[in-house]
């Protein structure tokens, strides 16, 4: 006799991919319409979500994957484009580090030739010589 595996877990809140590309289509509509910030966070409840966190393990989902991704880049632009308005971007900034991944790079270019210190021990007593 054949096994059947039962299902764990709470049951999906999307049958498939095209209920949760009209809900997420749905909340970018708000969102333009009521001048909103397109997050993440928002996203997830819009589309009924309990959390941040739910909405990234539909990602992890293949059939919702590319849907989630392209949303959460949306997102990721919406925030990018504020960079560009010349107003307080701290907020922008903090979201692209902390949700995206963003980097600084900070590059240093020194004129002089690095100098190495050597640390000698006489007698138990540290001497430092530049050389």
């Amino acid at each position: 006799m054949k096994k059947t595996k039962k299902k764990v877990g709470r049951p999906l809140k999307f049958k498939d991919v095209r209920e949760l590309k009209a809900a997420i289509d749905k909340y970018f509509e708000d969102c333009e319409k009521n001048g909103k910030p397109l997050t993440i966070t928002g996203l997830a409840l819009a589309i009924g979500m309990t959390s941040r966190r739910q909405l990234l393990e539909y990602e992890g989902r293949k059939e919702f994957h590319n849907a989630i991704k392209k949303a959460k880049l949306m997102c990721e632009n919406f925030a990018e484009q504020y960079l560009f308005t010349g107003k307080n971007m701290a907020g922008a900034i903090f979201n692209l580090k902390n949700n995206y991944k963003w980097e600084e790079v900070n590059k240093i270019e020194a004129d002089s030739l690095p100098f190495l210190i050597k640390v000698e021990k006489d007698d138990g007593k540290q001497k430092s010589k530049k050389g």
